[in-house]
């Protein structure tokens, strides 16, 4: 079997220490495929290319039996809080 949905959760949990994660399985069960949202105060002052390095290095064993991962958001927690702010506005 494929990595699970926690085991993804559980490894970014311990290496980045989100304030705010969410993944989803879209590979239907067998844990080829997820897309991911983190916001971390780890990519404080990191380019978008620097965050999703770093979710891929967290993921490193992970990503052996990952065929696609998508990482659909990388914030900080200052930029999730202007997005929810920004987003109950409308």
């Amino acid at each position: 079997m494929g990595v699970t949905k926690e085991k993804v959760e559980s490894t970014l949990t311990s290496k980045l220490s989100p304030s705010h994660l969410e993944v989803i399985d879209t590979s239907g069960g067998c844990g080829a495929k997820f897309e991911i949202e983190i916001v971390s105060e780890q990519f404080e002052g990191k380019r978008l290319l620097a965050r999703h390095r770093l979710v891929n290095a967290a993921l490193e064993e992970e990503m052996k039996q990952i065929h696609a991962l998508s990482i659909k958001k990388a914030m900080t927690p200052e930029q999730w809080k202007q997005q929810q702010e920004s987003n109950a506005a409308a």
